[in-house]
């Protein structure tokens, strides 16, 4: 089975990882040259520098005998491009795209993406549950307070990376429940320090939440 990784950052990375004792074909996918360059110091010839969203690098990834697309990068937008350019253009039979918003799901599903993987959602699903009513805010208090569950992922440039916790000011109502790093959730402290990769979980109520990222957004002229 040929399976193409669109996007190098935290998720992709680690599964091509994964994949790669495996008997699969594997490519992995990668716009940022100095994150390919990483990626290919460590995989090797199975990751390729270059845009998933054009038709051209894909047709250069080899998508056309793809068995599996997995469209891993940060941004929804470009998940959906790509699963939809692999799915009508180059008839791949199956296509998994990562989301980061869960209110994009239906969107998703009505245009024909196969599978969808939300982080946000698959903790939602699990407070929702395992947690008993008395331990937590019960979810149905949290939607009547129009408080959303987000995931931001962070990247080499964010400027929370090497800080802690405490160090870092919020938005009113945000709360960070936990930190995916390198598979694996922890439960966050005031000392737990922010690293390159992570993936931030957090409790914000929706008029916050474009404060609530900007905290944590790359700062690319630096």
């Amino acid at each position: 089975m040929y399976i193409i990784i669109v996007g190098g950052g935290n998720v992709g990375y680690n599964l091509a990882k994964s994949l790669m004792n495996t008997d699969h074909e594997l490519l992995i996918l990668e716009k940022n040259r100095v994150t390919h360059r990483t990626i290919a110091e460590e995989l090797g010839e199975v990751a390729m520098q270059g845009d998933g969203c054009e038709v051209r690098i894909m047709e250069e990834a080899g998508v056309g005998r793809a068995d599996v697309v997995v469209a891993a990068t940060g941004d929804d937008e470009d998940n959906l491009v790509i699963c939809q350019m692999a799915k009508m253009k180059f008839n791949v039979p199956r296509t998994i795209a990562r989301i980061h918003d869960p209110r994009n799901e239906a969107l998703f599903h009505r245009l024909g993406i196969d599978s969808i993987v939300s982080s946000t959602k698959i903790i939602h699903n699990l407070i929702e549950q395992e947690i008993e009513c008395g331990d937590v805010i019960p979810l149905a208090a949290l939607r009547r307070g129009n408080i959303e569950i987000l995931e931001i992922d962070l990247g080499r440039k964010s400027p929370v990376l090497d800080k802690d916790i405490g160090q870092i000011h919020l938005p009113p109502s945000a709360l960070i429940i936990s930190i995916i790093r390198q598979n694996e959730a922890i439960i966050p402290g005031a000392n737990t320090v922010f690293q390159d990769g992570d993936s931030v979980i957090a409790l914000v109520h929706a008029d916050n939440e474009p404060e609530f990222r900007e905290v944590f957004a790359e700062r690319h002229g630096t």
